[in-house]
């Protein structure tokens, strides 16, 4: 099916609706929540996925699990999708958070045949049987990354969104206190409570996340040199220790190469 609103065929009674949608460049699906879990895999593109609780920015040929009943706002750049709507009875493996995962050859291949199902496909014979396969495939995944935690606490998250937005080489912890009137030992100890992670080190993982979209039209130094980096090699060391992979991999030159599972472990 292409193109096609969930809300027309969410009644059909099958446990995966596949769904092929095309969207304008700079796109943005506001938030709104799905009955049925969702694997979101961008085609072409880069995806930035928001919930309550944090950020996940799916690099091109990769995918996001999106629990069921999960709050969630989407940002296409440049993307065709190919989407999965699971009952989520039959997924109580999925995730409780949003998760980036790859998308190996075999994956791929399946999400792209089974978009051209009807919505009413039949369950016995080749169609059944690639429905019932994606389901095995998708629990193979292992997650990447391709995330940072947002606070609870209002005040913070407005900071971090903010920073996600636009990632400001001069926002210290020092800026941050000040605009939540406290001390840097008080702001720091509480923003590490609600993420896990330091302010400057969720600021400068934001950083890298910020890299992945860029990479759809810059090069690596150009790219390294508008995130404030000092050279494309500091941006590049930072980027692979981060993510698993050199930023070239995600450059408008690299993107026909995929990376191999051995670089994904």
């Amino acid at each position: 099916m292409k193109n096609v609103p969930l809300d027309a065929i969410d009644h059909v009674e099958r446990v995966v609706l596949p769904i092929g949608t095309d969207y304008p460049p700079g796109h943005v699906l506001d938030w709104h929540e799905h009955r049925r879990a969702q694997f979101l895999y961008g085609a072409t593109g880069v995806m930035v996925v928001d919930t309550s609780a944090g950020t996940w920015t799916v690099p091109p040929e990769r995918a996001v699990l999106i629990p069921a009943a999960t709050r969630h706002r989407v940002r296409m750049l440049g993307v065709s999708t190919r989407s999965l709507y699971i009952e989520p009875d039959a997924v109580p493996w999925w995730p409780a958070t949003c998760t980036v995962v790859d998308v190996p050859p075999l994956l791929r291949e399946l999400l792209m045949s089974a978009v051209e199902f009807e919505a009413d496909y039949s369950l016995s014979g080749r169609e059944g049987c690639i429905a019932a396969l994606l389901l095995h495939e998708i629990a193979e995944r292992t997650p990447l990354p391709f995330h940072v935690a947002i606070p609870p606490s209002s005040d913070l998250a407005k900071l971090c969104r903010e920073y996600l937005a636009a990632p400001d080489l001069g926002i210290t912890n020092a800026v941050w206190a000040g605009r939540t009137a406290q001390s840097e030992r008080a702001f720091t100890r509480r923003f590490r409570a609600e993420t896990g992670d330091s302010p400057a080190v969720w600021r400068a993982r934001a950083r890298l996340l910020a890299a992945v979209p860029l990479l759809r039209t810059a090069t690596v130094t150009e790219a390294a040199g508008r995130l404030g980096y000092a050279s494309p090699a500091a941006f590049t060391t930072a980027f692979t220790r981060a993510f698993g992979l050199p930023p070239s991999r995600f450059s408008a030159s690299g993107q026909g190469t995929r990376p191999s599972r051995a670089g994904l472990a």
